[in-house]
């Protein structure tokens, strides 16, 4: 983990990015909220079929910019994932314009419907072909309903069932500064969140696992750890776990990897936090504390699945920490965007928005939206049976 000092230079986009909170007691600096992060597109300098998104941290010094910004700063602007030496019609004569015209897996969507798109009409896509790739991006919402709390709810979220410990902030539990002198709150966290032992899959994450049992599922990018989506039947392929994951577990210090039902023995059984057999360090599952670079999948991945889908899903999230938080506004504009949430969030149009031709916010609880959306395309009861065959 990298930490920036007064003398260090401002941060640029292709550094190895990190990005850390001030912390109230014990050493090195966080900031974790997208509203501490400034962007902007602009045409890259360097090349005019590129864009640039450029970042500014709003903190105090000492701040850096999140792991993973410089993976989605340079894309054609014709498309995420577009290859032009790939693309036919772009290789035609440079007299010819047709490049401006045709479609590329990235914005080959499109409708000509001047009303603002429902759930209904979004169903009728899905039905009729025009929708056949969908990326979903998901959050704590999607497992409320299998008994696990979210993070940030006054009163009933995780970090608020910690005050027991303490912590000089809530987030302390996911920093590595913290946890070296304290591990015991993130051990008990785990053995609430551990996957397969106490929480079922909701008919959230039986929904992801129905879009790819019909083929349509891109990819989900979910921000939790609870492991919830491989328990539905979800591939490891079509997976990537933002935040980590409790399957495999190495050391902080040295990373040399520990094995993985050791260390589950010693975290819920003994609950204790597993030794390094060679350095003598903690060791914790790789789940993503602050200040720790986003997995390598996330920007192996991102950039190409952005590329190639014709529908957004987003569901259960607040879009409060990024980057992950700015993949909606990383597609390509025609691309429709829905969002399954108690609350509008991110840069979704609210309902009735004047040429509004994109976005759906279907508000409420993120299961009845799931379900309400299967009843629609006639899938109710392939989900409700998908749902009851992995119930732990």
């Amino acid at each position: 983990m990298s930490s920036s000092t007064k003398e260090d230079p401002e941060p640029s986009i292709g550094d190895d990015l990190s990005y850390q909170r001030p912390l109230t007691d014990h050493g090195t600096a966080v900031a974790y909220a997208a509203s501490d992060l400034s962007y902007d597109f602009s045409e890259s300098s360097s090349s005019s079929s590129s864009i640039a998104l450029t970042v500014k941290v709003n903190v105090e010094e000492g701040v850096t910019t999140p792991d993973g910004m410089e993976l989605i700063c340079s894309n054609d602007k014709e498309g995420f994932g577009h290859d032009k030496k790939e693309c036919k019609k772009c290789t035609k004569t440079e007299d010819d314009d047709s490049h401006s015209d045709h479609s590329h897996e990235s914005d080959n969507f499109e409708h000509h419907d001047e009303e603002e798109p429902n759930l209904e009409k979004i169903a009728s896509w899905i039905q009729d072909g025009t929708i056949s790739r969908i990326l979903v991006l998901s959050g704590a919402g999607v497992s409320c309903s299998a008994g696990i709390p979210d993070f940030r709810t006054p009163g009933s979220g995780l970090y608020d069932n910690l005050e027991k410990y303490s912590l000089p902030y809530p987030e302390a539990v996911f920093d590595l500064g913290f946890y070296r002198s304290n591990p015991l709150p993130f051990v008990d966290l785990a053995k609430e969140l551990w996957p397969g032992l106490k929480h079922s899959p909701t008919l959230s994450h039986s929904f992801l696992a129905l879009l790819e049992q019909k083929g349509l599922l891109v990819r989900n990018y979910t921000q939790n750890i609870d492991g919830l989506e491989s328990v539905a039947g979800v591939s490891d392929d079509k997976l990537v776990e933002c935040h980590g994951h409790f399957r495999t577990s190495s050391c902080i210090d040295c990373g040399v990897p520990y094995d993985s039902e050791d260390a589950k023995e010693c975290i819920l059984n003994d609950g204790q936090a597993p030794i390094c057999h060679r350095c003598g360090g903690l060791v914790k599952p790789d789940i993503v504390f602050f200040g720790e670079s986003l997995p390598t999948r996330f920007k192996q991945l991102l950039r190409k699945d952005l590329g190639k889908n014709d529908l957004l899903i987003v569901m259960g999230t607040s879009l409060n920490v990024a980057p992950v938080s700015l993949i909606p506004e990383m597609l390509n504009r025609k691309t429709p965007r829905l969002l399954f949430n108690r609350e509008l969030v991110g840069d979704f149009a609210p309902p009735n928005t004047d040429g509004n031709h994109r976005d759906v916010f279907y508000e409420g609880d993120v299961d009845d939206s799931v379900r309400k959306l299967c009843e629609i395309l006639g899938w109710e009861e392939e989900l409700l049976s998908l749902n009851e065959e992995k119930h732990v």
